[in-house]
């Protein structure tokens, strides 16, 4: 797996990343839903240097001039509800992109710290041989992406993967490692060093869910 961490070097995004951390900012679901879809785009402006491109004629009022675009047939879905502002940003610059969209949840069969990752909705157009984009803002423990990325297996096998994260352990990076296909691409804003015994990013952010739309029951 390629592995692309942006906030390794110094940018805006480093602002974005402050606000959806900061426990005061935070609290304010409009802003943090912003700053999530902000971080997409600049994640997807990351990634599109990594897609295909051919060379198009455009023509200007005075001429024409020759310009490089990206010919990939982009699927891009996101993990539902958590993912929606994520999925938003990136597709504020793939705009002409197919979507998709699937659930999953940590259901906890013994309410205790042990859970099981449980994949019910999905909807989406066909993925085969396409560039499919897998957005979820919190790479936790990687169970989430495996689940996800085995049931929609079943739809089709697409030609090439990105996955696009926000926050994410490095426990969760090492374990998606090992199910993705190798060329697989992750692009992820920045990575945390620990899990804590629930299973959440520490220090992360919190819960990214509840933060965009409201506690759940």
């Amino acid at each position: 797996m390629e592995i692309h961490h942006i906030a390794e070097k110094n940018s805006i995004l480093n602002k974005f990343i402050a606000e959806i951390r900061d426990v005061n900012i935070q609290k304010d679901s409009l802003r943090f839903r912003r700053n999530i879809e902000r971080i997409g785009e600049v994640l997807g402006y990351e990634l599109s240097k990594k897609l295909s491109y051919s060379g198009v004629y455009v023509k200007t009022p005075l001429g024409k001039k020759k310009i490089q675009l990206s010919y990939n047939d982009v699927v891009l879905c996101s993990i539902l509800r958590a993912g929606l502002p994520l999925h938003q940003g990136l597709l504020n610059y793939f705009d002409d992109a197919e979507n998709a969209f699937i659930s999953a949840y940590r259901h906890h069969p013994k309410n205790d710290n042990k859970f099981e990752i449980v994949v019910e909705y999905f909807a989406s157009p066909s993925i085969d041989n396409k560039t499919l984009l897998l957005a979820d803002p919190m790479l936790a423990t990687g169970q989430s992406l495996v689940a996800v990325y085995e049931a929609i297996k079943k739809y089709g096998i697409p030609k090439e993967i990105h996955i696009v994260a926000v926050i994410g352990s490095k426990e969760g990076v090492d374990f998606i490692k090992n199910y993705f296909p190798e060329n697989t691409k992750l692009w992820i804003a920045t990575i945390d060093d620990k899990l804590n015994d629930k299973g959440y990013i520490v220090p992360g952010l919190g819960d990214a869910g509840d933060l965009a739309y409201g506690t759940k029951l």
